[in-house]
């Protein structure tokens, strides 16, 4: 980050990270170290909802198993969860940073339900995205980018602390693609150089609005961008993936779901690629 980051970052007030037990045997959260930095870097509250997910109750589909047993796993899951809160307040602590957590026990759909509403209470949702055995990732993404109205950044495995210094903007002149720029924006005046990107051939990118014509409107907020059309190569995102590795983007704003979901699974979309594998963490907006 430039030397004006934290005033850039002051109007980041609350950061909300949500992650969800399913196993007894979870790999560790980046998005809570993410968000802890990212957190300490605005002097911003954090709330951590560590949330296990309790298979006894109305599931139809896990009436073959022992209710004992279930309720064996539900209270492992439930000890895992807090005990991952309980870390978290701790390295909030001695980071210097205000923490809150919640360690709800929950079926399935509250898990995601109750994200996507507590979403709504903050400036921005940090989640986990990577492979889960039952895309309980995917489905806290989409929820509270369809339901609270406020961005959300997706961490990849691997990326524990916030960085923000170069940024790619993908761009293909949608009103999610103006969004997602338009709230990334304290990170956009943050960064040391911001790229905006656009795919595709000459003729579809000037029908779009071009991203050489967006750009004034980010430098005049200070933002220090350069701008970049690329041919669509074998596909969009990983057009987009390799110019993010050789700007060495630390952080990818990019419109959420232009298409619905279930036109993206059946057909293929930027965003669902993204979900999949992304070399950044994704700061996605609809």
């Amino acid at each position: 980050m430039s030397r004006s980051a934290p005033s850039q970052l002051a109007c980041i007030r609350d950061i909300l990270v949500g992650t969800a037990v399913e196993g007894e045997h979870e790999a560790a959260s980046s998005a809570i170290g993410y968000g802890l930095t990212l957190a300490k870097a605005a002097g911003a509250h954090l709330t951590i909802q560590s949330a296990s997910w309790r298979l006894s109750g109305d599931d139809a589909w896990l009436g073959e198993f022992a209710d004992a047993g279930l309720s064996v796993m539900d209270r492992r899951l439930d000890a895992l969860a807090r005990s991952i809160a309980e870390r978290s307040a701790g390295d909030a602590a001695q980071a210097g940073v205000v923490c809150t957590t919640e360690v709800p026990s929950l079926p399935y759909p509250e898990i995601v339900n109750r994200l996507a509403t507590r979403a709504r209470l903050h400036d921005l949702t940090v989640v986990d995205v990577g492979p889960r055995t039952y895309d309980l990732d995917r489905e806290m993404i989409e929820a509270a980018l369809f339901q609270s109205g406020r961005p959300v950044i997706a961490v990849p495995p691997g990326h524990d602390a916030f960085a923000a210094r170069r940024i790619i903007v993908a761009w293909d002149g949608s009103a999610q693609a103006a969004r997602a720029a338009n709230d990334a924006l304290p990170f956009l005046r943050a960064a040391e150089a911001v790229e905006i990107v656009s795919v595709g051939t000459e003729a579809e990118i000037y029908e779009a609005v071009p991203g050489a014509e967006f750009a004034p409107h980010l430098a005049r907020h200070g933002v220090k961008v350069s701008v970049t059309d690329l041919p669509k190569g074998d596909s969009v995102a990983d057009t987009l993936r390799a110019q993010a590795g050789l700007h060495r983007a630390d952080l990818i704003v990019m419109g959420a779901y232009r298409h619905s979901p279930t036109r993206e699974y059946f057909f293929g979309g930027v965003t669902r690629s993204f979900l999949r594998g992304s070399p950044a963490p994704l700061f996605l907006a609809r």
